[in-house]
């Protein structure tokens, strides 16, 4: 690029070749004026092109630019009435004039070589000769395009010329190293495409197409739109570039793409050349309904704004700079007339496009120009002053120049001369006209501060625009947002989304995603071979939530808590515990208590008896105090019932370790005194007198072991209420832990053996000769107490949850009636039922 740069720049100095036959003579400016300083432009006046045949037979034909762009000469006209302005202003550059030199780009980079080569070398021919001054400009406005405006820097930036643009917004530009001669009064693309993505983010629109300029402004401008995108969870169907060079067929498969496309919104990234070319194919194939999203190059456009593309781009959106009104320039524009400089070929042309006349009197059908007509009466992009947006941009550019050489010429601080405002003793050096631009600040007429940033860019600040009708049918641009890079983010975009009008003028927001929201519960589970935005939705686990759409991945819900029907989000999960109210513990609290009570009528039974024969032969003493035990057995499986706490915990082991640790001392003891009573050798044997103190030590101390091995355990490691949620993930298990399993098994394997110690003993004395032999009963008491207490362990191990807790109270019911029915039911038999065998007679008879 460096050689072919320097190629053209020595055009003129060698000599004739292909490209300089093409590029063309160096032209003169096609609007100028002489002054102390100059400043140069570089305006797309023209907006077609003529393509040169290269045949490589002869010398290329010269390039010719055709169609007059009216908003583009507003541009032109705009930096005239500045620098006429600071002219007639006391206060800015006094004493000194400002020239101006402008040129035509025609929007394409081989006319931007020849504006810039002229605006640097001036008019005459240098051919042959060396040249050696400075550049004719101190400084160039320009140009409308990014390309045009790079080209124009590679050159321009080899002497340091400053260039300042009003509408290249390639964010390239603001590469300080590559273009340290760069300003621009337009913020960076940089800036417009993060805006335009969390545009279409906030509106929901996650799956959009995108069409953009072939060239740096476009491609630039989307990738940094789909980079932004990307990250703000925006997916982009396709991406199609086109050039107003393009031919037909080609612009026409893009339209094509887009017709086939399923995104039903479009980003344009698109110079006003290249959305001229595409709307034209749209109508063509009847491209309608799609939500238009607008960088600034077109989205304020006045001539598309027509009934002729209503039907396509009406509901437009997109960002531009702030409206604004430069106080007295109507009033310039509609004075411009070619009576002005009766031989400017420019003013001319403007004129006949116009009114669609002709100066020229040969021309058949068509009106003669006089030069008398009123562009008061005509309604134009040249006349139309209501949407000064870029043009309010070459106004702050001129103001910049001339405040930047205001303070370089030092002017107001030259006490040396009374006539003289500013200091003209040196060379003026147009290197250090970038220095002084670095750094200018100043506040415009109408309050709007200019300054430039590092880069050489300005502070971003957007409009938010909207196609919308008036009520005369007319396309309108209405304001219904704005975004402030300056600003904090989440504060940098504001949307007035109630006065927004939509594609097709639909009061609905259209959808535009690849596929439906995820509903709370669901989460986003990608699709291979699409992107990120194309997703199925697939409901969450069992105890994981989603509580909002469009979810990526559900969350788990804390150890307590659990998710509900529709996975939205966490409840506290179900707390089970054998309670009172349920069933299961209604019925065996029942049980329990019809057992207690059962008890304590036997034990009435055996006190309205208790000086008979059998009562006595049994043993009062220890038969009440089995009775109590049992009564104790019974109520204790209460304490196993009911919600956990800290006190239940402890009770319910240690009561019932202890009350059957004293009922099978009880047991134990009988069987005890009937083995001794009837292995004695002789009637007159006087065991039956020591006999009870024996028993009462064998129970107490038999209980009392017990009772210290629950101490111990209750002081080690006592057992506590316990939040199961290990075996059951959606419930929580409320248990009491046993604390120390030590403990636990050791009060179970005490009451074993002393079961099965008082098994033995009741099996070796159960052929005892006599007509009541308890020993036989109490045999077959231990021997269910013991099988009951055997299955207990199987099943206490592998029942779940509160069923656990419901086959220990089980246990206890089922030996506690066991040893009741067995041990006691044959005596009350007798007692109530068969008196007659009540006897002492019948108690000591043989079988």
């Amino acid at each position: 690029m460096l050689l072919f740069v320097l190629f053209v720049g020595v055009c003129g100095a060698v000599d004739d070749t292909a490209l300089c036959e093409m590029l063309g003579s160096p032209e003169f400016p096609l609007l100028s004026k002489e002054g102390d300083i100059t400043i140069g432009g570089a305006f797309s006046l023209h907006s077609q092109i003529s393509k040169p045949s290269l045949s490589f037979t002869n010398a290329p034909e010269s390039l010719i630019c055709s169609r007059l762009n009216f908003r583009e000469f507003r541009f032109a006209q705009t930096m005239i009435f500045a620098i006429q302005e600071i002219n007639n202003s006391s206060s800015l550059l006094p004493n000194i004039s400002i020239g101006y030199k402008i040129f035509d780009s025609c929007g394409s980079t081989l006319p931007s070589i020849r504006a810039v080569m002229g605006l640097m070398n001036g008019q005459e021919s240098t051919r042959g000769k060396t040249c050696s001054r400075q550049s004719s400009v101190h400084a160039i406005i320009g140009a409308s395009e990014s390309s045009s405006t790079i080209v124009m820097l590679h050159i321009a930036g080899i002497f340091k010329i400053p260039v300042i643009s009003h509408f290249a917004t390639c964010a390239c530009l603001s590469n300080r190293k590559e273009y340290p001669s760069f300003f621009r009064t337009i913020p960076s693309d940089y800036y417009q495409s993060r805006a335009l993505a969390k545009l279409v983010k906030h509106f929901g629109w996650t799956w959009v197409g995108a069409v953009r300029s072939d060239n740096d402004y476009g491609n630039n401008g989307m990738a940094t739109f789909i980079t932004a995108a990307s990250q703000e969870g925006v997916c982009v169907e396709y991406s199609e570039a086109i050039s107003r060079t393009d031919p037909s067929w080609q612009v026409a498969n893009v339209v094509r793409v887009i017709h086939s496309g399923s995104a039903r919104v479009l980003v344009a990234f698109l110079a006003q050349g290249e959305m001229n070319i595409l709307l034209e194919e749209a109508l063509k194939q009847n491209l309608t309904g799609l939500q238009w999203v607008g960088s600034e190059s077109w989205i304020t456009a006045g001539h598309l704004a027509t009934e002729r593309y209503s039907g396509i781009l009406t509901g437009s959106l997109g960002f531009t700079m702030k409206k604004t009104k430069i106080r007295g320039l109507r009033e310039f524009l509609l004075k411009v007339n070619p009576s002005q400089k009766p031989h400017n070929n420019l003013l001319r042309e403007f004129w006949e496009a116009t009114f669609g006349c002709s100066f020229r009197s040969n021309l058949h059908g068509q009106t003669q120009c006089s030069g008398s007509e009123k562009l008061e009466n005509i309604n134009n992009p040249f006349t139309d002053v209501t949407e000064l947006r870029i043009s309010n941009n070459v106004y702050k550019a001129v103001y910049a120049v001339a405040h930047a050489m205001h303070n370089m010429l030092k002017c107001g601080q030259n006490d040396e001369a009374v006539n003289q405002s500013c200091n003209w003793k040196y060379n003026l050096q147009i290197k250090h006209v970038v220095k002084y631009l670095q750094v200018v600040n100043f506040t415009l007429s109408s309050g709007e501060r200019v300054h430039f940033d590092g880069n050489g860019d300005p502070v971003a600040m957007y409009e938010l625009v909207n196609w919308q009708r008036n009520q005369a049918g007319d396309t309108v641009f209405v304001a219904v947002g704005s975004y402030n890079a300056s600003l904090p983010k989440g504060k940098q975009f504001i949307m007035n989304e109630k006065n927004t009008t939509w594609a097709d003028e639909s009061p609905k927001r259209p959808q535009s995603v690849c596929s439906e929201s995820c509903l709370p519960g669901f989460r986003q589970a990608v699709i291979k071979g699409k992107p990120k935005c194309c997703f199925s939705c697939i409901a969450c686990a069992a105890g994981q939530i989603s509580n909002s759409s469009n979810t990526g991945e559900c969350s788990h819900c804390p150890l307590e808590y659990w998710s509900n029907e529709d996975h939205s989000q966490c409840v506290p999960k179900v707390i089970e515990f054998l309670s009172f109210g349920e069933t299961m513990g209604a019925l065996l609290t029942a049980f329990s208590l019809f057992g207690a009570g059962l008890t304590l009528v036997v034990s009435g039974v055996f006190f309205r008896f208790h000086h008979t024969p059998l009562v006595k032969a049994s043993n009062s003493e220890l038969s009440f105090l089995l009775l109590f035990s049992l009564t104790l057995c019974f109520l204790c499986s209460l304490t196993f019932i009911g919600r956990p706490t800290e006190w239940s915990c402890m009770l319910r082991h240690t009561a019932f370790g202890i009350t059957f640790a004293l009922c099978i001392s009880c047991i134990l003891a009988k069987t005890l005194a009937v083995v001794i009573a009837f292995k004695a050798k002789g009637p007159t044997s006087t065991f039956p007198q020591c006999s009870a103190p024996l028993q009462r030590t064998s129970v107490l101390s038999c209980t009392l072991l017990q009772v210290l091995v629950c101490v111990v355990w209750l002081i080690l490691a006592p057992p506590f209420p316990y939040k199961n949620t290990a075996y059951a993930t959606e419930r929580i298990i409320l248990e009491c832990n046993i604390g120390s399993p030590v403990g636990f098994w050791a009060v179970l394997v005490y009451i074993g053996i002393l079961a099965v110690l008082c098994f033995i003993l009741a099996f070796l004395a159960r052929k005892v000769p006599d007509n009541f032999n308890e020993a036989k009963f109490i045999t077959f008491s231990m021997l269910i107490f013991c099988a009951v207490w055997v299955t207990f362990i199987p099943a206490y191990v592998s029942s779940p949850g509160k069923f656990t807790v419901a086959v220990e109270i089980f246990a206890i019911l089922a030996s506690s009636f066991g040893l009741l029915f067995c041990i006691f039911a044959p005596k009350c038999y007798i007692l109530l039922l068969k008196p007659e065998r009540n006897t002492k007679k019948h108690m000591i008879g043989r079988n």
